[in-house]
């Protein structure tokens, strides 16, 4: 299986730590850290995850409390980041939420 993605569906809640290599598609409740060196992650609408994300890619559709460290990041026009992003490039739709720093390009 190259690539496989891993799916948390909706209705799933884990607390704890999360590891993954290839993609991950989040779209329930985590309270935890979410790391991988260069999986892509996405965050999908009805996601919450409280603790902070450490990918390659990230893609925000739904909401999270705590950093965001990634190479690429998008944050989608219902998305609500509360807290801060390191990435190195960032993009982020009209009608994201984000409150928190950046830093972006380093």
């Amino acid at each position: 299986m190259a690539n496989a993605t891993n799916v948390l569906a909706n209705g799933i809640e884990i607390t704890g730590s999360i590891k993954f290599t290839n993609d991950m598609v989040i779209d329930g409740k985590i309270e935890g850290e979410i790391t991988s060196e260069k999986g892509k992650i996405t965050i999908g609408e009805n996601a919450f995850v409280k603790g902070d994300v450490k990918a390659g890619e990230v893609k925000l559709f739904g909401k999270v409390k705590g950093t965001i460290t990634s190479e690429r990041c998008e944050l989608k026009t219902k998305s609500k980041l509360d807290g801060d992003i390191k990435t190195k490039m960032l993009s982020m739709e009209e009608g994201a939420v984000l409150s928190g720093r950046t830093d972006i390009g380093s």
